[in-house]
């Protein structure tokens, strides 16, 4: 961001820190607090904030790479039974490891949405689009019940220029809520650090490596292919 520049330095300029800059408990250490960054946190407000998730909800979270698994976890934490939809086996079984009760591969079913419909008897209360794309998008609004809510969390790609065609007609019969969901209030910190504190939160589930700074760029790189599963910590800054 041009008005705070300093992504992946030891040292980071934050405007207004007295409200931007969220203490950390003692007992929440660096990694844990690594991975409570952009995916988990924006999932975090997501699915607590925006749906909200209430205990006993079909939660479907279609895209299973950082945000997606980051929004199983949470969803799960607050109560929700979740069903993971992704392309790859192995994202799909780290949403159940992190607490989804079904999963649906989409590249081996015609219908991803239909799916979620009969594992949900109907449709779930709450869809999420962790990806971004055209497709995970519509399967996530077609997957919702009557009166359902759906949350968009992945930004579209250069592809999509921000623009996605939706069934309009059923956002009026069917009276679905779309909500856009970006990042986390500093002031809602503390829920989410409680909820941290309490153990009924690990970020440290959703790391699946560390790196060191000069493995960034080809970390990126493989973000940006989508070959890439949880979330990357980079722990090493020596040159």
């Amino acid at each position: 961001m041009n008005q705070a520049p300093g992504a992946f330095a030891e040292e980071v300029h934050i405007p207004h820190a007295d409200v931007n800059a969220v203490p950390l408990p003692d007992s929440i250490d660096a990694e844990t607090a690594a991975g409570c960054g952009c995916r988990f946190m924006t999932s975090f407000h997501a699915m607590a904030h925006r749906a909200p998730v209430s205990a006993g909800d079909d939660v479907v979270i279609h895209g299973c790479g950082g945000i997606g698994l980051s929004a199983v976890h949470i969803a799960d934490a607050l109560g929700g039974n979740v069903i993971g939809v992704d392309l790859k086996d192995e994202n799909l079984d780290k949403a159940e490891e992190l607490g989804a009760v079904a999963t649906v591969n989409a590249s081996e079913v015609d219908d991803p949405a239909g799916e979620v419909q009969d594992i949900t008897n109907g449709g779930a209360d709450v869809s999420a689009d962790g990806l971004g794309i055209k497709t995970t998008c519509q399967n996530a609004v077609n997957s919702l019940r009557k009166g359902g809510t759906h949350v968009q969390i992945g930004l579209t790609t250069s592809e999509e220029e921000g623009m996605v065609p939706l069934p309009v007609d059923d956002f009026v019969s069917k009276e679905i809520d779309f909500h856009g969901s970006l990042g986390l209030q500093p002031s809602r910190y503390s829920e989410m650090l409680d909820m941290i504190e309490s153990s009924k939160l690990d970020p440290a589930t959703l790391v699946n490596k560390t790196i060191d700074i000069h493995e960034v760029p080809d970390e990126l790189a493989a973000m940006t292919d989508f070959n890439t599963l949880g979330i990357p910590v980079c722990t090493d800054f020596t040159s």
